[in-house]
Formats: C-alpha cells, structure tokens, sequence
C-alpha cells in the first residue's frame, strides 16, 4: 500500500504489525573482507552471521503470517489422505479454478516432473524468457529453449511496463520453423526474474493462449509470482484498473493448461505445486509424483508447509499483500534511479535490479560485471546480494562462456521482511559505491561446477581491488558502518 505524506511525497507503508523479531547484526568492513574472500567471491556461500540484509532472494525467505503460523499446528501427519492437502486442494480450487493439483517440494521439482513428462529429445520449449532451473531441465531433457521476448525487453532504462510479453509474431515464426508437434510446451513466467521481473500483460496472455490453443499446444504458466504480476496488471493495464487482485488471478487462469509454482515466493511457503483442470495432464504427471517426490498428498512437503501454503494462497490476493514488495521494490527503484545509480526501468516484482554494465561500464562480461558487482556491495554494506548475469549462465559444449543478454545485481525484496530504513541504508550504500566504482575489478573462476555453476563456484578477484575497496571504505566510515 502507498499513502502520500502532507508534503507531497508517496511512500509505501506497512500493512502490518511487528510482533516477533530476529536479531541481525552489521559485521565490520574488515570482517566482509574476510567473509567474501573465504566465500570465494560468490555471495551464495557466505554465512549469514557475516551478513546484515540478506537480499539475496525472497525464495523461502518471506515473513510467514499469524494465520499461516497457526494453521501449521493443525496438520495433519498422516502419510496418505491427509486432511492437510484436502485443505490445500480447496484452496487451489477458490483462488485458481483448478480441479486437480500436487503439491511438490518446490518450484524446480515441478519443473522437472513436467521436462520428463513433456520434453522429448529434439523438442523445444517457447518462454517469454527462461530461469536457470527451468533452462536446465529443459537441456538435460534433450530438449531447446526458444525466447521469445518482444524487442525492447532487454532495454534496461524504459517506461515500457509489460517487459515480460511473449512476441506473438516470434511465436508463429518459431512453429513455422519445427512444426507444432516439436513445441513441448510454452512456457509463461510470472514474472520474468532475470530480466528484472518484469510482468506481462493480460492482453498478451490472453494472445499467447489463442495461438498455443490453435496448434494444440499446452501452455504452462510459472506462477511463482503470480499476485505481482496481477497487481502490475491492475495498476498498469487500464482495462483492470477496477478489478481485485483475485479476479485478475482466476482470469490469468482460465488461459492456462497448467500452473506450476515455487510457493516460497507469493504463497511464503518452502515447497511447490502444480495444478490444471485437464485430468490427462494431471494422470501423466501423478505417474512420477511418488517416484521423485512423494505421495500424492504430500509430494515432497511437510503436511505443516501444506497447511500454510493453503493460507498462503488466499493471503496472496489480499491488495496489501500482493502490492506490499512491488511498492517497496518501486520506491527502492526510485530512489536509485534519482541519485543516478544505473537500475532497471520500471521497477518490477521480485527485486531492485542494479545493471552491473552501466554501473562499471569499464568491466566487460568477460570478468563477470555482475559478480564482482553484488561482491563490491557486500564489501561496501554487509547486504548480501545475487549475481543474475554471464556466472548465472552455462558454458557451451566447447567450454565458452554463454554471455547472458543481461548483467545484474539483483537485490531481493522478501514480503514484509525489512522497513524502510533499510532500504535507505542500501540506497546511500549504494551511492558511495556508485561514486567509487572505479575501484571495482573482474572476477575469474578458480572452482567451476558444470551446471548452475553460480550456486557453488569460486572465483578470485583479478588484482587486489577487494582490499582496495576495503581501504577506501574504511577511509570514510572506519571499520564498522
């Protein structure tokens, strides 16, 4: 929610009130020196004891509710025909108009039922844009992802508000090409992480599923962040300028053949489901639900996770709810954007995005911008957070680097987890890094896993620039912030 001040000013507010806390604390410069070095440069592999705003991701990182809290001391145990999934399957019923669902232990295990199930080798895959699990289910498959992204959608400053779309034209070029019984599956993500979290709009939904219908194609939806993208359709689309959150969401709906969705995101939830209306989707996919994840009324989840993604469900069509991190995200965005901080325009779900070659446009991709960039931050603030760009990519068969369209910083903003003064502390941390972005050199990898390398590799700076950093820092603020 957004509440304008007596001087003119918008701010986003809390819906909510702060009854239990979690101490954090700021360790001091010459600590993160020390913590970036032993996590290999790589913010995944930091300890959070090192880490003061963990900005990292909102997946499985959200404040969960009293109501979602309470319902998990109600669950019910049992290994098969628990009541819990009955409660959860109600819910999926009310707020998507899904008859038939599965729960599953998280968004990439549905990814994955739905690649085994759907993907045959030489196939491929269309998506608005990819995300790295689903990218690497759909290759370890024998399977291809097409983007299809209208032109303009990599364009990092623009009023562009529906960045997310699937080209319709690009659709139809890509059937004409291998042919409708070659397309697994189209993919829509809401929203589209690694371009900034960009949504998409009900019109190209509603266009995506008249093509895909007319070659008898299925349409699979990402809805990991399904209220934002329907907030942004509210907002954005004047069309839906008077609808609620959950008619927008039961409209997105009726388009799709099956939803699948990591509940750690708009639900506040560490698992996943999958849903559809179409019995002969659901009786292929319910074939290997025991094999990879677990019955069909747990698949995976505890019945207490179960339980709170019910709640999740509906809380996430509460206006407050599914407008609260989008209007932090926007504020954020803002912020940035009036000191001069390179970010991504406009503001999407998810994250503020920082675009790392317009930040240290002296870095090419080669060293990883986006890498050394979230370092630089850690070693500049203590807020941990995510490289989405060349690292979060893999190497080709030859063994080159994949350069990824987009080289971000992404700093994730997890639902009703920080205040204000946070976001005013990252943004003036910012500004000092921005003025000595200079000091920012290339990373290289010293430890490089083969497949989503960006979770486990190492990398080493090129020079002695972390110290450097360090140093300058120090010169400022002293050791501690």
């Amino acid at each position: 929610m957004k509440i304008t001040l007596s001087n003119g000013k918008v701010l986003p507010i809390e819906m909510h009130k702060i009854k239990i806390v979690q101490k954090t604390s700021l360790p001091p410069a010459s600590r993160r020196l020390e913590a970036i070095e032993e996590a290999g440069y790589n913010t995944f592999l930091l300890r959070t004891k090192d880490v003061f705003l963990d900005m990292l991701t909102d997946s499985g990182t959200n404040a969960m509710s009293d109501n979602q809290l309470s319902a998990m001391m109600v669950a019910d145990d049992a290994y098969a025909g628990s009541e819990s999934f009955y409660r959860l399957a109600d819910a999926v019923r009310e707020v998507l108009g899904f008859r038939y669902c599965m729960p599953v232990h998280q968004g990439r295990a549905a990814e994955h039922l739905l690649a085994k199930v759907f993907i045959k080798p030489g196939d491929v895959v269309l998506m608005n844009y990819h995300f790295t699990t689903s990218k690497a289910h759909v290759d370890l498959a024998g399977g291809k992802v097409l983007e299809l992204f209208e032109d303009g959608a990599l364009q990092t400053v623009s009023v562009n508000p529906f960045k997310g779309n699937l080209d319709i034209s690009k659709f139809e070029a890509a059937v004409k090409q291998y042919g409708a019984e070659h397309i697994s599956f189209v993919r829509m993500e809401a929203t589209t992480n690694l371009i900034g979290g960009q949504p998409f709009s009900m019109k190209n939904l509603r266009e995506v599923k008249a093509m895909a219908a007319s070659y008898h194609i299925p349409l699979v939806f990402d809805g990991s962040l399904i209220s934002e993208n329907a907030y942004f359709i509210q907002q954005r689309e004047a069309a839906y300028a008077n609808s609620s959150i959950q008619e927008i969401i039961l409209e997105m709906m009726s388009y799709v053949d099956i939803l699948y969705l990591s509940g750690r995101k708009s639900t506040g939830v560490r698992g996943g489901l999958i849903a559809t209306n179409e019995k002969k989707y659901y009786d292929r996919l319910l074939e290997w639900l025991p094999v990879y994840e677990g019955f069909a009324t747990y698949g995976g989840m505890s019945t207490k996770e179960i339980e709170a993604m019910a709640v999740g469900l509906r809380e996430m069509t509460d206006q407050a709810v599914a407008s609260g991190a989008a209007d932090f995200i926007k504020y954020f965005v803002e912020r940035l954007d009036e000191a001069g901080v390179p970010v991504i325009t406009p503001a999407g779900g998810l994250a503020c995005h920082l675009d790392a070659m317009r930040f240290l446009p002296h870095l090419p991709q080669s060293v990883y911008p986006a890498g050394a960039l979230a370092a630089a931050l850690y070693l500049a603030s203590g807020i941990r957070s995510m490289e989405r760009g060349t690292i979060s990519t893999d190497r080709d068969a030859q063994g080159n680097d994949v350069m990824a369209d987009l080289e971000l910083a992404r700093l994730a903003l997890p639902r009703r987890l920080y205040t204000l003064s946070h976001i005013e502390y990252a943004v003036d941390r910012l500004k000092w890094l921005y003025d000595h972005r200079e000091l920012v050199g290339g990373l290289r990898f010293v430890e490089e896993p083969p497949v989503l390398r960006f979770f486990f590799g190492r990398l080493a700076p090129i020079g002695d620039w972390g110290m450097a950093l360090t140093r300058a820092f120090q010169a400022d603020f002293g050791n501690e912030c």
